[in-house]
Parts: structure tokens; sequence; C-alpha cells
């Protein structure tokens, strides 16, 4: 088996009206009575021969029980085994709704197995939605162009930002936007992988998006068209008084290299102190973040983990390319995971400044493991500290400076202001005249 490290977000009723009783319509419904008396013997009638059907296969399953030598003490054992055999007898006996073949039960079977693990993070791919997961990890997949995780309060998953340039961006798609349904498929209680699963599709097809918006008193209906989406995860610019700003938005493979680019530009275009904009992450490689933060932290502690035996693996930085600028980093409640590391690191060695909002707080890691047949799963392994030996999970990191989002100031206007990027130049300009 191999492995690779990785992190990785009722019904309401309708009373029909009460039927108007008329005069002398006693008889008739005396004789409605009795007919729907004899098709409720009926029914029942046939449900009593199907759960006859199903109690024989199962007591057939039981007498073929000793043939088969399983671990008595595990989950898949002799009786959960014939239990499902049963089960599946019945489903493929008298299940109505449409045709289910043995490899989207076979699916829905591991599926069920980590989603019993009442952990959002841990979940099982087919070959084929392993290898879009790592196509989309090259930074190039058909979609929207939206960044999404799961919104853990409300079972949804959520906008955290969108590509510039994309279908999300032109249809004006927000972050913190919930995703209510898809194509008019409930969301609710869908792993991340089967939500975005909803979402992606072939180039040119169109896709029906419902979100819940703060501020909107109605649910919103997009229809947006589906097209070859790249996605650049760092994006760097001068701006006034010799700031370079950088934007990460996630961290995959291609992502070290861009980094790497984008400071490499900054340094050599005369910055005197740099931005770093961690809004809107959700995080990614363990590898990649770590890599990355080993161009700018001094020597000593990146991160480390810690598995449920209390084994210790620890991921350091030689210091050899400490940052020497001023440094400020912004940050919001969609900050997550890998990008928590480096804002915790930065904040902990004290090498810059945090402006924002407190941060998500995904604190655990997850790691991939592939099996022969091409299929995986990703498993929530160990929780995460930053060098200070702080775990954030389910707190998130406090920023240095809080400045709240206004929202109703960006969208509202064509200029797009952002109070909070003017906040982190404010605060830039006084570590940078020091």
């Amino acid at each position: 088996m191999e492995e690779n490290r990785n992190y990785d977000n009722g019904m309401d009723g309708i009373r029909p009206p009460e039927p108007t009783r008329k005069k002398g319509s006693g008889k008739g419904l005396f004789f409605v009575g009795m007919l729907s008396g004899i098709a409720v013997a009926l029914l029942l009638v046939a449900i009593g021969y199907a759960g006859w059907g199903i109690q024989r296969s199962i007591e057939e399953s039981q007498e073929r029980k000793n043939e088969v030598k399983l671990d008595e003490d595990s989950a898949l054992n002799a009786a959960t085994l014939f239990k499902l055999q049963a089960l599946e007898a019945a489903i493929k006996e008298y299940f109505f709704l449409h045709d289910i073949n043995d490899e989207e039960l076979q699916d829905g079977m591991y599926r069920g197995l980590l989603k019993a693990l009442e952990d959002p993070y841990s979940e099982y791919y087919t070959a084929e939605e392993l290898k879009e997961m790592l196509e989309q990890s090259q930074g190039i997949y058909y979609g929207i162009g939206a960044y999404v995780q799961l919104d853990t309060s409300t079972g949804l998953p959520k906008i955290n930002g969108v590509i510039k340039g994309s279908p999300a961006e032109e249809a004006d798609l927000r972050a913190n936007d919930l995703i209510y349904e898809v194509d008019g498929t409930s969301t609710y209680g869908l792993n991340l992988t089967e939500a975005v699963a909803l979402i992606k599709g072939p180039e040119g097809t169109n896709v029906e998006i419902t979100l819940l918006r703060e501020g909107e008193r109605d649910y919103m209906k997009m229809t947006l068209t589906r097209r070859k989406v790249e996605s650049p995860t760092v994006e760097s610019s001068m701006l006034e008084d010799d700031m370079a700003y950088i934007q990460v938005t996630e961290f995959d493979d291609v992502t070290v290299d861009q980094f790497a680019d984008a400071l490499a530009t900054a340094k050599g275009s005369g910055a005197k102190g740099i931005i770093l904009d961690l809004r809107g992450n959700p995080g990614g490689n363990l590898d990649a973040v770590v890599d990355m933060c080993n161009m700018i932290l001094p020597e000593g502690m990146i991160v480390y983990t810690e598995d449920k035996y209390g084994n210790r693996q620890e991921y350091k930085s030689d210091g050899k390319h400490r940052l020497e600028l001023p440094l400020v980093v912004l940050v919001d409640m969609n900050s997550a995971s890998a990008a928590e590391i480096m804002a915790g690191a930065i904040q902990d060695y004290k090498l810059g400044t945090l402006v924002g909002t407190t941060t998500f707080g995904k604190g655990i890691v997850q790691q991939i493991m592939s099996f022969r047949d091409g299929s995986a799963i990703k498993l929530t392994i160990s929780a995460y500290f930053t060098p200070n030996g702080n775990n954030i999970h389910g707190i998130g990191i406090e920023p240095d400076v809080p400045c709240e989002f206004d929202g109703k100031a960006y969208y509202g206007s064509e200029e797009h202001p952002d109070n909070q990027l003017e906040k982190a130049k404010e605060v830039l300009r006084e570590k940078m005249d020091r």
C-alpha cells in the first residue's frame, strides 16, 4: 500500500386540505373503507412475503456461517459478512427506484465504513475520484473555479474563495456562500469529495447551484457553465511604498515553485516589506507548506505531529533562507490546515504580524493510503502542533491585529475596497519605518 501525506473543510411538511364530507356519503365511505382494507391486507401480505424471503436468506446465511473463518473481534466477522449478503440480496430483489450494480454497492459499503468515523476529513476515493483529485493538485481541472470546504456548523459545503477569471467569479459567487443544492440535489451530509463531484463536470456543460448567503432572505439560484480552470496557487504584485503582495490560495504540488518565484521577484523588485495573504486558503499538502516555511523561517521547528500512540514526527527549518524583510500575514475564518501551520509558525517566531480574523481551526493531519485497484482512503492519523506546542484544532489562531472584513463595502462597489488589505498596509508601513 502506497502512502502519501495530505491535509486537507428536516423536511417542511405541507398539510393537504381537509376532505369535505357531503350529505349521504356515508355508504360510499363504507365501500371505500372496505376496498382500502383489502388493499392494506394485500400490502401486508406482500410485506410479509418480502420479510419471509429476507429472513430465509438470513437463516441460510447463518447455516453457512461456519464455512467462513473470520476474526470475531473484527467489525468484519462472519455475522456481519452474512448480514451484508442478506442486505445485498434484499436490495437486488426488492429495491424499486433504480437499478444498482455490484460496484456501486461495494463503493457504498466502503464509504459507509469511513462515514461511521464521524470525521468530515476521512473519506473513501474510487480510482477515478483519486485521479481527479491528484490532477487538481497540479493546478488544472474542469469546473466553476471555486474553492470549497465543508462548513462543520451546518453540514453544507462552503465557498471559501474563487479563482480570478473563472465562472465562479463571473457569477459573483462569494466567500462564505453555503452550497445548498447542486442541480436540485441536496448537499447536506455529503462529504467534500461527493459535493465537489456534483459541481465538477465536462467542459461546456451547465450546473445550477442553489446558495445560502448571509444577509439574503431567500435562496439564490445561479447557473454556471463549466470550463477548464487553471488555478495559479500563488499570485504576486508590487504595491505602493515598495510593498510586495503575495497571495497563496492553497498548498499544492505546484505551489512551492510558484512561492519561490514570488519571493525572488519581490526581493528583485526592491521590496521593503511583504504582505502574505492566506485568506480563504483551505490548506493542502504538508510537504508543500514545510518547504515553503523553510524559505522564510529561522532555524528551528516548523511543525510537529503526534499520532494516537504518542509517536512524534518533527519538521524543521534549516534557517538558511530566513526572511529579513518586515512581514504582515492576512488571515480569516477560511484560512485552514496548512495555511494555519504557516501562520502559526510565523506568529510563534514573531517573524511577522497576523492581521484579520481568527482562523478556521483545523489542527489534524490526514494521510492518503492507496490500494492496488487504484482506490484510496484519506484517514485522519495525527494532530499537529505549532513550534510553541499549540494545537489549534477547533480553536484557530487569533490575529495580532483584529480586523473584520467589510463585505458590504467590498461587494457594494465596483472598486472592491478591501479594508483588511488596507489595514495590513498600515501595519506594514509602521514596521518598515522602525
